[in-house]
């Protein structure tokens, strides 16, 4: 497994963090990160729940891939030199994300109640 030094030199840096550690404090202190730890710690001892995350995690990653692969094909097939280009077109192409909320406009409506 090749393990990225700038990486790791970042990662203890960020943990050496006071800030980073009184907010890591605050996640494991909390009621709702004990009860989610506990019920991980549960499923993880369940070997066919092992199994069935194993698999749900793998045709995730294969699906990102491939959907990676595709925006490469797309982005390579524009003939996009330059990389800000290259990102921007990707960007426009990436698929949405249909969990999201829809968007609402904060202004009020013309003929509402005033």
């Amino acid at each position: 497994m090749y393990v990225d030094p700038e990486m790791m030199r970042e990662a203890r840096k960020m943990m050496s963090d006071p800030i980073f550690q009184e907010r890591m404090r605050q996640y494991t202190e909390n009621d709702a990160f004990k009860r989610h730890m506990e019920k991980t710690k549960e499923a993880l001892q369940d070997k066919d729940k092992v199994k069935e995350l194993e698999e749900g995690m793998k045709k995730r990653i294969e699906e990102g891939e491939r959907e990676l692969e595709e925006l490469k094909m797309k982005s390579a097939g524009l003939g996009l030199e330059d990389e800000d280009d290259a990102k921007e077109k990707a960007d426009e192409l990436k698929p949405k994300n249909k969990k999201m909320k829809k968007k609402t406009s904060s202004k009020k409506k013309k003929g509402g109640k005033k």
